[in-house]
């Protein structure tokens, strides 16, 4: 049986990952979207190449490999970042985390377009149901009544993650996923300073004169999203992608809930509505290929 910490670390990367749309909404009150991100993903950045001067565990990258991870680089990093962070200050956290669960729908989606992989009658089932959840909390779930400009740059933040992840199928083939993380993210970060500076030259950047908040930007990239991806990478690796895949189902609600207490957004209706919908259809879409994923772990515990 796994070691019991493991399944702690798991829950802990739920709350953790739900925390951290909170967190990222409440600095948005003394921050620019873009300059919120670049400085997250800088300190993010050096974190893990840190960690892989450490381990001394990094392979330099082969010619064709550095083009797709320019590619996640830009879908991953850049333009998921730049939409999201900009998408949140006109929406909710609760919003953004339930519409960012819709990333393997999409991703799925997107395979079928342009990796022409198989799409079964349980993937175009599971589409419809999530892709109405989404409706339900664009339409009802927002501010005001009708679409959000907020949840329209979160739903194409939504497309660029599920879009770098078509790439990182590809990369992940002769590459580790922490390798293939630490090289994303540094690209994307890099790729983001001339969008950075441009806030700046427009006199809409600014920064937070506080050092807490500081100091939560630093925990929330550093614990909240590089600590956490080496836990959920090792609890993949120890219990499976089916068992770990279920703790994928709490930060959505974990985010509508502290917010309602941290930042006082109402839980409305249409959001754990459309929120249930979305869980259910990204649950039915993965079903069959969880059952595979399942069976191929016990035999391997065996």
């Amino acid at each position: 049986m796994p070691d019991r910490s493991v399944y702690m670390k798991l829950w802990a990367v739920s709350l953790l990952w739900g925390c951290n749309y909170v967190a990222s909404a409440y600095m948005l009150r003394d921050f620019s979207p873009i300059f919120l991100s670049f400085a997250r993903l800088v300190v993010m950045s050096l974190f893990l190449l840190s960690v892989a001067a450490v381990n001394r565990s990094m392979r330099w990258p082969k010619k064709r490999e550095w083009g797709l991870l320019l590619l996640a680089g830009i879908s991953g990093t850049l333009i998921n970042q730049l939409f999201y962070f900009t998408g949140l200050q006109h929406s909710t956290a609760g919003n953004a985390a339930l519409i960012i669960a819709l990333s393997p729908i999409a991703t799925t989606l997107l395979a079928r377009i342009f990796l022409k992989e198989e799409f079964t009658l349980p993937k175009l089932a599971g589409a419809v149901v999530a892709l109405t959840g989404v409706i339900c909390i664009v339409l009802f779930g927002g501010k005001e009544l009708g679409i959000s400009v907020g949840d329209v740059y979160l739903l194409l933040a939504m497309l660029g993650m599920s879009v770098s992840l078509l790439f990182i199928r590809k990369l992940t083939i002769a590459m580790s996923s922490y390798e293939v993380t630490i090289y994303s993210t540094v690209i994307g970060t890099i790729l983001m300073t001339p969008a950075v500076a441009y806030e700046g030259i427009a006199g809409q950047l600014h920064g937070s004169h506080y050092a807490m908040t500081w100091l939560l930007l630093i925990s929330v990239a550093v614990i909240g999203q590089g600590i956490t991806g080496f836990w959920w990478n090792r609890g993949i690796a120890v219990v499976g992608a089916s068992v770990s895949a279920m703790f994928m189902n709490i930060p959505p609600f974990v985010a509508i809930i502290v917010s309602y207490f941290v930042l006082g957004d109402p839980i409305k209706p249409a959001q754990i509505a459309g929120g249930v919908l979305i869980l259910a259809g990204v649950a039915l879409s993965n079903m069959k290929r969880r059952a595979a994923v399942s069976s191929s772990a016990a035999s391997v515990d065996v």
